[in-house]
């Protein structure tokens, strides 16, 4: 299949990967303009460029896909069977999505209806979900709401983050993304609307994953010590409180049980702090906060000015004291 692939962050490179070593022809990548992501205003190239670049791909990087008919007419004379849209960064109009002879798909990060939107996979951890997967889908004018060709559930495990979560769900796009062309390409002289599953009859309630903002990336002590959790890893490595008047990126906390506090024997105050402040010290073990429920004993995290340090180089860094508080 002749296929013209969209896509930006590293999410997308594992799928372009895998269609650049299989007999499909990648005719062309689209990717976002570069953009200034260090200091010294220096233009950096999005990931999916990086790649495209190096193995000899054309790359072409529109500033908008709107009123640009110079690049719609670019776009048609490649004559190509497939778009292929991996986390673009941008919504694709109608008149574009139809170029292809097969259309375009998307593979999309969640178990469509839920979580359709900008955030699949924070919203996933942030929400606790059991499952999340991957489904591809033909693409239409609405938000991540066209049809499924196919899709896998996988398993969140309580110790996925971020970081962890998305390579699972990379590796399992670009395995999707195969078996879903190979469809596609076995169906092309027939009707592939009989393969195809509406969401509204996937059984999962409606949830859009709205985009973060600043504000979530702050802990608020006030919630309990699961959603902490959860807001931590679901947002990985930008979650941040401060102390002292510095900011601390909170990188991994443990909840404390009231059966492991007493196994332990670790000493805590908790009866006479509200949420956010130090309630216990545990000599080469770390630091404890209280929270809204169980207290949490901070990990790993990183002091601005520093790099990320384990328990006993935290209590070194902070040095703090029982009663001092962290604040949102």
């Amino acid at each position: 299949m002749r296929i013209i692939f969209w896509g930006t962050p590293e999410y997308s490179v594992k799928s372009l990967e895998v269609l650049k070593k299989s007999d499909h022809e990648i005719l062309a990548v689209i990717t976002q303009p570069d953009k200034k992501r260090s200091r010294g205003n220096k233009l950096i190239a999005s990931p999916v460029k990086q790649y495209a670049m190096k193995e000899g791909l054309p790359v072409f990087t529109p500033e908008t896909l709107k009123k640009n008919d110079h690049f719609i007419s670019l776009l048609k004379e490649f004559s190509c069977d497939l778009f292929v849209v991996i986390a673009y960064g941008k919504i694709l109009p109608k008149k574009i999505l139809d170029i292809p002879k097969y259309k375009s798909w998307n593979a999309h990060a969640s178990l469509l209806p839920r979580w359709r939107g900008a955030a699949p996979i924070q919203w996933s951890i942030l929400e606790g979900d059991d499952f999340t997967g991957v489904g591809i889908m033909r693409m239409e004018e609405g938000l991540d709401t066209g049809d499924v060709l196919v899709e896998k559930q996988i398993k969140i495990e309580k110790e996925d983050n971020l970081q962890t979560l998305t390579k699972k769900l990379s590796d399992l796009s670009s395995e999707l993304l195969l078996k879903a062309i190979s469809k596609i390409e076995q169906n092309k002289n027939k009707d592939i609307n009989h393969l195809l599953k509406k969401q509204k009859d996937l059984q999962r309630k409606l949830k859009y994953a709205r985009m973060i903002n600043k504000s979530d990336y702050i802990i608020d002590w006030a919630n309990n010590s699961t959603d902490i959790y959860r807001k931590i890893n679901a947002l990985y490595p930008r979650v941040s409180t401060t102390f002292k008047k510095k900011n601390l990126k909170i990188i991994k906390i443990k909840i404390l049980t009231t059966d492991e506090i007493q196994n332990k024997n670790y000493k805590i105050v908790s009866d006479k702090f509200k949420p956010g402040y130090v309630i216990g010290l545990i000599e080469n073990k770390g630091i404890i906060i209280s929270t809204k429920t169980d207290p949490i004993l901070l990990l790993e995290a990183k002091l601005e000015g520093k790099n990320i340090s384990k328990q006993k180089q935290l209590l070194q860094q902070l040095n703090p004291l029982i009663g001092e508080k962290f604040s949102d």
